[in-house]
């Protein structure tokens, strides 16, 4: 084992403090690229370094937070990647061998600054290739970890982690940032992050940046309950304020060293500070971590449980949880309408089941793109970004195609479940590699190159094969879920029983999870839904975990629920008494098919294009309107504005995270292109303008960038000046578009003050133009102490704040 990894599970380790702060304090100009420092001003980054050592950190972090080529190519250094990657780990270096003892270097890889697909335009494979990059870099230069930080998108960190494991032998760290809900600026909760990265192959996960210890606390409780891995926190020294016209942060050293007691006490690995604080904080947090004594880590035992993930939600399957229905009808084999529409590349029909079966109840939704002749490699990916951007379950993975397999594991934003591997060394061989590379947990069939065997015991035997297998590459026992196969009873009637025999062998014996794929039981039969779900309800007894069923046929689900409260799955019966609660009267004898729902209008079918983000539909659907008479202005007020009003309420009440309301933006965006084809080049109406701008000394503009989409989508019009803009650009260029509110956006701590100074200079100029701030590390008190208008959380939130201001 690596040697860091063994100083973690031996006692809590201690990282440095912010960085950034430290420098400019030091004499670094705003505006310059802190990494820039490492070849130009090394001692400077080097007294930083030394301060925090003697602080007692144990781990000194390098000056490579913006060291990945995107971010040095806003400077014009991507040339000299190496090199300033490379000295940044030299100077760390030294400092650390100065003191004497043993002390570890991170190097440090933050975000590109850019979205992945499909929020953003940089692929899966352009990020990896960003990220692996920086991390040789690293390596080469004798960093002891990769540390991957402050990430806020969880595909991205995903990508990240995927990177540095392929591309060096060094441990990976990763931490995401949380916002005051606890979820991440994609939607992340924690627990999903831990089940996401802990697959993706990272050796220490946590959280730092954006909340301060009291928040991170809590996210650390969250991650603790699940984590296989030990976990590091880095919190803020609290939210910014203003104090005497600077910016601070108001944990001092003693505040930080008693929620460090707090954090230390959960068991963690590692423990440091961020955003605000300094060595004399480091020094404070080094007393308790010392006075804790040697502290042995106990990560979560094995518990059989298989943790799936998407990007916003985390499921459980195993034992002590409720059965989990695999939705089955995302698959072209005996449907000829889904047939056609893959063909044609359509996936209407795609985003449609995807959320019936959501609320049909599935747990999971499997995905099967299986076309004669068709292109899966090509499609697969599509249907995977098509269904997770219509619900916010996992997905499962099912090909025979290692290529289309691989293709959706880049695609997907979580933890998957592939289906299938069998019992075959080929197989094996071609597909678990994949699975341990990207993350994901498998199906493994009870088949080999022989076929399907006779006997229970035999298929057993192949479920400890392939649970070899899957030990051999490093997967872990709680992401391997074994189908033992259904055969169809009309043509071999006691393979049934012997299905179930193995599905209770292999639980109680290997303690492995199981699944079946139930509808195979009935073919030939009539009445196949009574059969289905009979056999389903036998097979739960024999302790089934999961199950491909048809989720809208209640008989279906009806024997799920009941099976989960005769089993002892569901405690209390808690979940079976409230879904009859929610059913109407006489349902529970109706089986349920695919809904048969009323023809929408056209208004009703313009509001749901928005709202589920479908941005193929609406273009036709705003033609045919404009086509019916009615007007560009009657199409955009009446039906897309009111559309997205909606969508931000359901992002208020949490229903719906940033991915939808981006989807939902983009098929605004594609639905107002077609309308302004029918209008004079002077017709278009805005109800404001607005300047928005990252301030002077900030590059970074993610949330400038979604506010500018929404804004203009709300019928704004913005002047976006772009990233480390100069107060004097900012306010000539308010001036000069007669702008009804400035935005204002930061994320550093550094560049902060840079608002309060925009604020002092349209003072000075007699100019009355309201500024709003944004950021991650802007509060409303900070807001209020410089002069703001207000401040908001998100995107969305600043909408609804300039239209107050413009008065609509």
């Amino acid at each position: 084992m690596n040697r860091m990894l063994e100083k973690i599970r031996e006692r809590v380790l201690l990282i440095d403090g912010a960085m950034g702060t430290m420098l400019q304090e030091a004499g670094m100009k705003p505006g310059s690229c802190p990494e820039e420092l490492n070849a130009s001003g090394p001692d400077i980054v080097l007294s930083v370094h030394r301060k925090y050592a003697a602080a007692g950190a144990d781990v000194l972090t390098t000056n490579t937070f913006g060291g990945s080529r995107p971010k040095l190519a806003e400077y014009g250094l991507e040339g000299r990647l190496a090199e300033l990657n490379g000295k940044a780990v030299e100077i760390a270096k030294k400092a650390a061998a100065e003191t004497g003892r043993e002390m570890f270097v991170m190097g440090d890889m933050g975000p590109t600054g850019m979205f992945l697909q499909p929020i953003g335009e940089m692929s899966f494979d352009q990020a990896v290739e960003i990220f692996a990059e920086q991390a040789r870099a690293l390596e080469a230069a004798g960093a002891d970890c990769i540390l991957v930080e402050t990430m806020s998108d969880i595909k991205e960190a995903r990508a990240a982690v995927i990177a540095a494991k392929a591309a060096t032998k060094l441990p990976v760290i990763a931490t995401m940032t949380f916002q005051q809900n606890l979820r991440s600026l994609m939607g992340t909760p924690p627990d999903a992050a831990i089940a996401i990265l802990e697959a993706a192959g990272a050796d220490v996960i946590g959280a730092n940046c954006s909340l301060g210890p009291e928040g991170l606390l809590e996210a650390a409780k969250v991650m603790k309950k699940i984590a296989r891995v030990p976990l590091v926190f880095q919190p803020n020294a609290g939210l910014p304020v203003l104090v005497d016209g600077k910016t601070v942060f108001p944990d001092g050293p003693e505040v930080l060293a008693d929620y460090a007691d707090k954090f230390i006490a959960l068991g963690i690995g590692m423990l440091g500070s961020c955003c605000g604080s300094n060595p004399a904080h480091t020094a404070a947090m080094a007393e308790r971590v010392k006075k804790s004594g040697a502290r042995t880590l106990s990560p979560r035992p094995e518990d059989g449980i298989t943790r799936f993930a998407s990007r916003t939600r985390l499921v459980h399957v195993g034992p002590g949880c409720a059965p989990a229905i695999i939705g089955e009808r995302i698959n072209p084999t005996g449907r000829k309408d889904l047939s056609a529409e893959l063909a044609e590349g359509k996936l209407t029909m795609v985003k449609r089941e995807a959320k019936g079966q959501t609320e049909a109840g599935a747990l999971l939704i499997d995905i099967n793109v299986g076309l004669p002749g068709g292109d899966e490699k090509a499609l697969m990916p599509k249907v995977v970004r098509a269904v997770e951007e219509s619900t916010d379950l996992p997905v499962v993975i099912d090909s025979t195609d290692p290529k289309a397999i691989e293709a959706a594991l880049k695609e997907t934003g979580g933890k998957p479940l592939v289906n299938s591997v069998t019992g075959d060394a080929d197989r094996l061989g071609t597909i678990l590699p994949l699975v341990k590379k990207y993350g994901a947990a498998v199906v493994g069939l009870t088949i080999d190159e022989t076929g399907v065997p006779a006997t229970a015991e035999a298929r057993v035997a192949i479920a400890r094969r392939i649970l070899a297998a899957c030990e051999s590459y490093g997967i872990p026992k709680e992401d391997l879920i074994i189908d033992c196969l259904v055969m169809t009873a009309s043509a071999e009637q006691d393979q049934a029983v012997e299905t179930l025999k193995a599905v209770r062998i292999i639980r109680e014996d290997l303690g492995l999870s199981t699944s079946l794929g139930v509808s195979n039981i009935s073919f030939g039969l009539p009445n196949r839904p009574l059969i289905n779900s009979t056999y389903l309800a036998m097979a739960l007894g024999a302790g089934l975990d999961a199950a491909m069923v048809n989720s809208y046929d209640t008989r279906i689900t009806d024997a799920m629920a009941a099976s989960a409260v005769l089993t002892g799955r569901d405690k209390r019966a808690e979940a079976y008494i409230a879904a009859q609660r929610a059913k109407a009267p006489g349902s529970a004898d109706k089986p349920r098919t695919a809904a048969i729902e009323r023809e929408l209008t056209l208004e009703e079918k313009l509001r749901a294009a928005v709202i589920n983000g479908d941005r193929e539909g609406i273009v036709p659907l705003v033609s045919e309107a404009l086509a019916a008479g009615k007007s560009p202005m009657e199409v955009g007020n009446g039906c897309l504005i009111p559309a997205l009003t909606e969508v931000g309420k359901l992002y208020e009440a949490k229903e719906f995270f940033l991915p939808q309301v981006m989807q939902s933006a983009e098929a605004m965006k594609a639905a107002f292109a077609k309308l302004k084809e029918s209008m004079d080049a002077g017709s278009v109406e805005y109800i404001g303008t607005v300047v928005i701008a990252t301030v002077f000394g900030d590059v970074h503009d993610i949330g400038k960038n979604i506010l500018s989409t929404l804004l203009e989508n709300h019928g704004i019009k913005v002047v976006d000046l772009g990233k480390n803009v100069t107060k004097e650009a900012i306010l000539d260029a308010a001036a000069e578009a007669k702008a009804d509110v400035i935005g204002l956006s930061a994320l550093m701590t550094t560049t902060m003050t840079q608002m309060e100074e925009v604020i002092k200079e349209r003072d000075a100029r007699g100019m009355t133009v309201p500024v709003v701030l944004g950021g991650a590390v802007v509060t409303e008190a900070y807001a209020e102490s410089v002069g703001a208008a207000g401040c908001s959380r998100d995107a969305l939130e600043a909408v609804e704040l300039f239209k107050k201001i413009i008065g609509k």
